[in-house]
């Protein structure tokens, strides 16, 4: 199956257990009959994709990502009723194009990205996979680094699988914010969103393959005290983000990034916070053939 996919998109590798990299494909000329299908399984396959020299629009992010189903709206959710949506800049930067100071309350939470998470394990309807793009690149610093829950989980020591088989785990957004800064955590738009519970290993219903599902935000195992859940949640965390399981994205204008929301951990790296950094990120949600119990 894969070998037929490379007859009609050439791939390498990203890194030696996961992920491939297309440099001859246009994302402008995908649409649901040309190539979704192909690069899709490849999704599915790989966990994660990095198509370099890209010139992609905001209105052909958007389109591109509506091909992996509902785009995730966070205001839409958090009011219950219809919002627009609006494509989401993660950036420094303000609207005058100067930058917040580091230590502002909007670089915190830039800085919470810095911890290993999956993106909306803290919503009620958590992601499929975050489809991004850089707009403005900083002179040094600043990549984004994977690391594969799907590889990782077949080398997890057995005591640690042992705490996590066939169990839920809880989540929480200002969990993870706390661990930067309290009055972050306290923000309206980040304690607005009530815990989440979710199974700690996912079963993959196109390929069968399982990953471990966690993040920064995990903070309860189902039937551990919180205090014994987080001792767990920080080992499983730290071994799978050793050096082995994660590749480190250095940006170039014209990439664009997607993975797995299902198993892949993700986070920022610093950069010189005087300078602006913004990346253009689209999360789309679980459908209901995506391997989650809603």
């Amino acid at each position: 199956n894969r070998v037929c996919l490379k007859m009609f998109i050439n791939t390498k590798p990203l890194h030696p257990t996961f992920g491939i990299i297309i440099e001859d494909l246009d994302l402008n000329q995908v649409s649901k009959n040309f190539l979704y299908k192909e690069i899709r399984e490849l999704f599915e396959n790989y966990s994660a994709i990095l198509f370099k020299n890209q010139k992609i629009s905001n209105d052909a992010h958007i389109s591109f990502a509506k091909l992996f189903g509902e785009l995730e709206n966070r205001e839409a959710m958090a009011n219950n009723s219809d919002v627009e949506f609006e494509l989401s800049l993660v950036t420094n930067q303000k609207k005058d194009k100067s930058v917040y100071d580091e230590f502002d309350i909007k670089t915190l939470d830039l800085k919470a990205n810095m911890l290993w998470h999956t993106d909306s394990t803290f919503l009620p309807i958590p992601a499929l996979a975050n489809i991004i793009t850089a707009k403005i690149i900083p002179s040094s610093g600043g990549e984004t680094e994977l690391a594969s829950t799907r590889v990782a989980l077949k080398k997890l020591p057995k005591d640690l699988y042992h705490y996590i088989k066939d169990k839920k785990i809880w989540h929480n957004l200002s969990h993870s914010r706390k661990q930067i800064n309290k009055q972050l955590a306290e923000e309206t738009y980040i304690n607005r969103w009530p815990s989440q519970k979710w199974d700690a290993i996912l079963k993959n219903p196109m390929t069968g393959e399982k990953s471990i599902y966690i993040a920064s935000h995990s903070y309860q195992i189902e039937g551990m005290s919180e205090l014994n859940s987080q001792k767990i949640i920080t080992e499983v965390i730290n071994f799978c983000t050793q050096d082995e399981f994660v590749y480190s994205h250095s940006w170039s204008l014209g990439d664009v990034l997607i993975w797995d929301e299902r198993s892949i951990l993700h986070r920022g790296r610093p950069w010189p916070y005087e300078q602006p950094r913004t990346m253009a990120s689209i999360c789309v949600s679980i459908g209901k053939n995506d391997g989650f119990k809603i």
